[in-house]
């Protein structure tokens, strides 16, 4: 430690800044905080400064050589030097600052020294002062332009503690110390009088300043064991000076230790621009930009710390569980090595920095704690979904389950944010939480919007089941007890369906007038299902009619197909057949589900039914008249499926559309009864007994030909019923002739081959046989013949279209 010693400022002015971090580094002085003391010396050149600062501290500063005299250049102090106090607890540190009054400056140069004194005195807590016996009590001394100096610029520095000057007398001559020290103290004062000083600081005493203190040293050369007694017992009053009431006991102004280097720097360079030093802004200005300097040493030593990185990267992935814990240990470890290192440093400087640090660190902190907040908030919300999917599986009741599950995650995610809070910022969050609130809510509400939905689609399908196909049926048979059965069957499924979707939401903690809302508008539906049922089946009243029409004037009271004989009577089965459809349009002309009364068939009845005679042709006019309307009386425009207008129009419709059937029909009849009439004519039967005559009187007188005939009449009877004449020439003479070609000549061999067979039984036998064969076929022929006229076509014959 002694030989460590480097030149701070050589004698240019120059501060050396690679040597002072050099020897700070050697001599560790940085771990000193506020334990150290800077001990400076003046005087004139080549006074023994040196000398005497290597004896007394241990140092190895140049020392003049005593052969070659006190003014040989080559071997004085330049500049100012520092050195390492050997052996001195705690650290001092001791500056060798160049002669005041050396002749190779010149005598008037006193920039250089001026500026070292001023330095000395500011970075200094303890100032030796050099000086020769010899000039105490004398006005031409050589430490008077010294002293005035360091009085000087005292004035420029703003101090907030006292400085100790310790005046070292050298060469001591026999006089006693009591007798030269108040004489010094008075050239001391008086020479502190002269020194101009500041308004504020006129009056005040020397001592308001400066802790004088006086010791005197035998001559080195002269008494050299007595010289290095005497330095041995004052370098004993150097050992703990930093202690109250030590020679650096006042340590309000200290800069810490890790601070010197830069400390001493700016000011020697405040010094150099010739401005007034204060300390105390000097020192807040050090602190300033050393704690700065240290936070953010411990703020990159923070972005690499290992732990951190790791902790950062696992939140990326997902939750940490104690990520509060270990976050706050990383932060606290952090803050805590910055106390450590600028402990001594100005409090407010030091803790507004740590302030500063504290907040950069939880700005960087905090995208990784909201990263891993979205993490707990992301993963309550899952499980959440899963809990509550799990709850409504197993037949919970929705509300319950949605309280219970949504409680359960809130105290899990309260519990996880706790976990994640650290302790040097206690942020906020109930923006999450209220987030994570209304994605929970915001699900509760999907999942209950789903849920009503499929319930209420269940039972408007049960409904659509329940009245679709019923109602359809009801209105295909329509009649008076139509409508009447439809409301029966629309209350009993309504209340039925209304009843089960009240029990199924129940469970769901809906409040009264959503719930009576839902059970309205699902009794709405049902009603909604009986009209559009019933909208459908009026679009299709032409065909219903129709149909209708056909089923009753084709079919008689027992449902079987009527065989048009000639007996029936067409104009009133029409009536009745137009009635029945008539009624059926009357039924689907409006929606009757409120049991409200109207006229709708009677006037239809009168304006379509009605109109045979004059009168009621008139009064048919007058009611039709009142058919040229778009809405019935006594009925709601809403309730209405087919209109006046549109009624009056499918009847005239209708009637054009079944006329052909009703047409058939007679024809079909006359048919009938013209092929069941084979009689000639009357005046054709007098033709033939007044001009034949003649012929019957020769038959009567020969009986022979009598015999011939009736032959001839059972040949020729067996042939029309072989053949079927009368089936064959129903369908025209032309295709009656041709098909009665081509089966005749077969039929003739059938009917011979038959009477030769018979030719062998005996003849009473034969006789007898062929009468009932005769008689058989004269039965097969008249149901033949009444069964082709029920089928064979007909042609159209006008009819009266009033019928």
């Amino acid at each position: 430690d002694a030989a460590c010693s480097t030149q701070l400022i050589d004698g240019d002015g120059t501060f050396n800044v690679t040597g002072v971090d050099h020897f700070i580094k050697e001599v560790k002085l940085e771990e000193c905080g506020l334990s150290y003391a800077v001990v400076s010396i003046m005087g004139p050149q080549s006074s023994g400064k040196s000398t005497l600062l290597n004896h007394l501290f241990g140092t190895n500063f140049r020392e003049m050589d005593a052969f070659r005299g006190r003014h040989v250049l080559l071997f004085t102090t330049k500049g100012i030097w520092i050195a390492r106090c050997a052996g001195i607890e705690p650290c001092t540190v001791v500056m060798d600052l160049e002669g005041t009054d050396g002749r190779e400056r010149g005598e008037d140069d006193t920039a250089f020294e001026k500026q070292s004194a001023l330095f000395a005195l500011a970075v200094s807590d303890i100032v030796l002062i050099n000086m020769w016996c010899h000039d105490i009590g004398r006005e031409q001394a050589a430490n008077k332009p010294l002293l005035q100096t360091v009085f000087q610029v005292m004035m420029r520095l703003f101090s907030p503690r006292k400085t100790t000057l310790m005046f070292v007398i050298r060469d001591k001559t026999r006089t006693p110390l009591k007798n030269l020290e108040p004489v010094l103290r008075e050239d001391i004062q008086k020479i502190w009088d002269s020194v101009p000083k500041p308004q504020a600081h006129k009056e005040t005493p020397l001592s308001d300043f400066f802790n004088v203190e006086v010791v005197a040293l035998s001559s080195y050369e002269e008494k050299e064991e007595q010289f290095k007694e005497q330095v041995y017992n004052l370098r004993q009053r150097f050992f703990q000076s930093v202690a109250p009431g030590g020679l650096a006991g006042d340590r309000r102004g200290v800069v810490p230790a890790n601070a010197f280097a830069f400390s001493a720097k700016q000011m020697w360079q405040v010094i150099k621009e010739n401005k007034d030093l204060d300390l105390p802004a000097h020192k807040v200005m050090v602190a300033t930009v050393r704690c700065e300097e240290i936070a953010n040493e411990k703020f990159a030593s923070f972005i690499a710390n290992e732990n951190w990185r790791e902790l950062e990267e696992a939140v990326q992935s997902g939750p940490v569980s104690g990520f509060g814990k270990k976050l706050s240990s990383i932060l606290q470890s952090c803050l805590s090595e910055y106390d450590t290192e600028a402990t001594y440093f100005e409090e407010g400087v030091r803790s507004s920095k740590k302030q500063q640090l504290q907040e950069k660190l939880l700005q960087l902190v905090q995208p990784t704690f909201q990263d891993l907040l979205g993490h707990l908030r992301s993963g309550a919300l899952e499980n959440f979904k899963d809990a509550f999917e799990k709850a409504l599986n197993a037949g919970e009741a929705f509300s319950s389950s949605a309280d219970s599950c949504a409680q359960s995650c809130m105290s899990k995610f309260d519990k996880g944010c706790e976990e994640a809070v650290i302790e040097q910022a206690k942020w906020d969050t109930s923006k999450t939480r209220e987030k994570l609130q209304r994605d929970i809510e915001a699900h509760i509400s999907s999942v209950r919007t789903e849920k009503l939905s499929e319930l209420t689609t269940l039972y408007q399908s049960k409904l659509n089941v329940a009245l679709s196909g019923p109602v359809e049926a009801l209105l295909d048979g329509a009649n008076d007890e139509t409508w009447p059965a439809i409301r029966k069957l629309l209350k009993r499924e309504a209340e039925l369906a209304v009843y089960g979707l009240s029990d199924a939401l129940s469970g769901f903690g809906m409040d009264k007038e959503t719930r009576n809302k839902m059970l309205t508008d699902l009794e709405n539906y049902a009603r909604g299902i009986v009209e559009t049922k019933a909208k459908e089946e009026a679009g299709r009243a032409l065909m219903r009619m129709k149909d209708r029409f056909a089923t009753i004037f084709s079919h008689d009271s027992d449902s079987m197909p009527r065989v048009w004989t000639g007996k029936e009577d067409i104009r009133e089965i029409t009536k009745m057949a137009r009635s029945a459809s008539l009624k059926l349009l009357s039924v689907m002309a409006v929606i009757r589900l409120d049991d409200e009364l109207d006229n709708i068939e009677k006037t239809l009845t009168l304006a379509l039914v009605n109109s045979t005679s004059n009168n009621a042709t008139n009064k048919s006019i007058s009611t039709i008249d009142s058919l040229a309307s778009s809405t019935w009386e006594q009925v709601a425009p809403e309730k209405t499926l087919i209109t006046p207008v549109q009624c009056k129009s499918l009847w005239r419709q209708f009637k054009n559309e079944t006329e052909y059937t009703v047409t058939q029909a007679i024809s079909a009849q006359e048919a009938n009864r013209r092929n069941n009439n084979w009689l000639p004519p009357p005046w054709a039967m007098l033709a033939l007994v007044v001009l034949g005559f003649n012929e019957f009187m020769t038959l009567l007188r020969n009986p022979l030909w009598l015999l011939v005939l009736f032959v001839g009449y059972l040949v020729s009877k067996a042939l029309w019923v072989q053949l079927n004449i009368s089936e064959e020439f129903r369908n025209g003479a032309l295709p009656g002739l041709l098909s009665l070609s081509t089966k005749f000549l077969p039929t003739v061999m059938n009917l011979l081959k038959k009477l030769a067979e018979e030719g062998q039984v005996p003849s009473t036998n034969t006789n007898l046989n062929s009468m009932n064969s005769s008689a058989q076929s004269e039965v097969t022929t008249n149901g033949e013949s009444s069964s082709s006229s029920s089928s064979s076509p007909v042609r159209s014959v006008p009819i009266d279209k009033s019928a």
